[in-house]
């Protein structure tokens, strides 16, 4: 189609007209908008107003009548006061309330919210709930939730463990031989606190001897970046003895018709789980991300179903763990808890083993004695690049090779001008003569790929890096931000992050080094492809933690630094020519992919011609 000069100015009035329209019509929808916005808040004004508070009262009055009423032979336990009793270790801070004889909090003493700078609180907020039915009276049940436990005390226990227990009687009498308890043991320096539920009577208590566990927990923000801690949030489970896990997106539901060892939350980097020691006889699980703006990251919901024995007295062996999404105290901790860590999952979990056996125990080694992550990250790399360090040498050597053609390559060229189909068949040939495989370097680059995914998975996982500095970032953890926009580009964000800048930087380097050691190539485009690949990195990179990024920076300055070494110091090109002029006087024997791959390209020759006839 010719343009003339009435044609691009016809489409470009055009345009100013699309664009006039396009502003004026959001201006008249935001005027819309805030003229039904005022008259909304008129007719609001207007209406007759309600004492919110006297609603909210006589709202609290009927769910106690409620309550009381539900509570059967435990209607002492209906209403109180709530009281807190705390019991500490090394490692956390548990608050017990009496409603429910349940933790209320835990206070983790090592970490930190990234936003309030105050210690992280885990099953705060009053979504949270450890609860079950119990019998009360005749077609009457209660949640122990709702009921006020007696006799909250801390004792000291074996071991330097401490024991907080909680009693619920039912009728009048102190000396009732129906009730319940609930003891909590937490160790030394564990996570995970140890729940016996002991229940006197519990064929009157439950019904079909089931106790049905409800476990509520919501997840609040931790990090500074709560999308990127929503993408990485899950429920997980142990389902008879096999482990899986779901993201949490839109309101899903899982149900169990096995047993079950443990249900749990991985919130980026703190988990949490509900156990069970004789397992759980069924139940079902369900979760939400809620689409508010607040800080709340997800809440889930358990119903878990417990098989009790109906003597005159049973207990129910549970276990809870509030703590760090860390390998290996979760690997230690056992039941399959470490699982839930995201070192490969989904289509990447064929990196997992490469993380568990290769990357965790460098990782650890380096973290005995160096108190710098950042500089365990580029030993972890150099060591990494050490290893493969026999495929970049395959793939140095082939680019070698491919560079002392090139004389022979450009004459082909000359030969063949335009014509790219004799071009391809001449140089498949000089590449079959020479003993030089083309995709001989492209290889050990997709041998890699998988050795990337690996790292992304362990450097976005690893609370080691939470809250670390090194260099210009205060959060490995986190992307670095010294460059700050003030406002939001599509796909790239509201900053710029600098360990990104050199990835980018060193990543551009090594493809022009590249290019120079190939042969020109036909593709006009494969010469915009050094330039194009750091572009795509640059948005890919710039949310990632700056950890990853400061490992690919210094993984691409290895790379170069091996590069040059190899290249000037290691390959000798003389000896490479020489060999190349040895397999060309060597017989060649075609492989049946070389002769399919020359007799597609005569009949696409003869095709061609023969348009070109017509």
């Amino acid at each position: 189609m010719k343009f003339d000069r009435n044609t691009v100015i016809g489409f470009s009035l055009l345009a100013v007209l699309f664009i006039f329209y396009f502003v004026y019509n959001s201006k008249q929808q935001t005027a819309a908008r805030a003229e039904q916005a005022r008259q909304d808040s008129i007719a609001k004004a207007m209406q007759p107003k309600v004492d919110s508070a006297a609603l909210r009262l006589n709202a609290l009055k009927a769910d106690s009548q409620l309550n009381v009423t539900r509570a059967g032979m435990f209607q002492q336990a209906a209403s109180g006061q709530e009281q807190l009793v705390f019991a500490e270790n090394n490692v956390f801070k548990v608050a017990f309330t009496n409603k429910g004889g349940q933790p209320k909090y835990v206070e983790l003493k090592n970490f930190k919210n990234a936003e309030t700078q105050q210690p992280v609180r885990l099953a705060a907020a009053d979504f949270n709930k450890i609860s079950y039915a119990i019998n009360t009276a005749a077609n009457q049940s209660s949640q122990t939730a709702d009921l006020f436990f007696s006799n909250g005390k801390v004792e000291q226990g074996p071991s330097g463990a401490q024991l907080v227990s909680f009693e619920l009687r039912g009728g009048d009498s102190a000396q009732s031989n129906t009730y319940i308890t609930h003891q909590y043991i937490i160790y030394p320096d564990a996570y995970k606190i140890d729940l016996n539920i002991s229940l006197t009577q519990p064929a009157q208590l439950l019904t079909q001897g089931n106790l049905n566990l409800l476990w509520q927990y919501e997840a609040h923000q931790q990090e500074a970046d709560i999308e990127f801690e929503k993408q990485n949030t899950q429920v997980g489970y142990m389902e008879d003895g096999s482990f899986d896990y779901h993201t949490i997106g839109k309101t899903n539901i899982v149900e169990f018709g096995k047993s079950v060892d443990w249900v749990g939350v991985r919130q980026r980097f703190f988990n949490t789980f509900l156990i069970a020691k004789n397992k759980f006889s069924g139940g079902k699980m369900e979760w939400s991300m809620p689409e508010s703006n607040g800080h709340i990251v997800s809440q889930s919901t358990a119903n878990m179903r417990v098989s009790v024995n109906p003597a005159a007295t049973a207990t129910v062996p549970l276990s809870l763990f509030y703590g760090p999404s860390d390998y290996n105290i979760l690997k230690k901790e056992g039941g399959g808890l470490s699982k839930l860590v995201n070192l490969g999952q989904g289509i990447y979990a064929f990196v997992r083993p490469l993380n568990q056996f290769v990357v965790i125990p460098i990782f650890n080694f380096f973290k005995g004695f160096v108190s710098s992550y950042g500089i365990i990250i580029a030993l972890l790399t150099l060591i990494i690049r050490l290893l493969i360090s026999p495929l970049n040498y395959s793939s140095y050597l082939s680019g070698a090779k491919m560079k002392a053609l090139r004389p022979e390559i450009a004459k082909l060229k000359e030969k063949h001008g335009d014509d790219q189909q004799a071009m391809s068949m001449d140089q498949m040939k000089l590449f079959r003569e020479a003993g030089v495989n083309p995709l001989g370097g492209c290889i050990p680059a997709l041998l890699q790929i998988p050795i990337f995914f690996a790292l992304y998975s362990f450097f976005s996982a690893n609370v080691d890096l939470r809250g670390v500095d090194f260099l210009w970032t205060n959060d490995l953890s986190a992307y670095d931000a010294p460059i700050k926009f003030g406002f939001n580009i599509p796909l790239l964000g509201d900053h710029l992050s600098l360990f990104t800048i050199a990835a980018v930087v060193t990543s551009l380097l090594i493809s022009l080094y590249s290019m120079s050691m190939t042969p020109d190539q036909n593709n006009p485009m494969m010469k915009y492809m050094p330039y194009i690949m750091p572009i795509f990195l640059l948005f890919i990179f710039n949310k990632l933690p700056s950890a990853l990024t400061w490992y690919y920076t210094v993984s691409n300055i290895i790379t170069l630094v091996l590069q040059f070494i190899i290249q000037n110091y290691i390959i000798d090109h003389d000896k490479i020519l020489a060999k190349i002029e040895a397999n060309r006087k060597k017989p060649k024997g075609k492989s049946k992919w070389q002769e399919r791959l020359e007799q597609m390209q005569e009949q696409q020759k003869q095709m061609q011609q023969r348009q070109n006839k017509k």
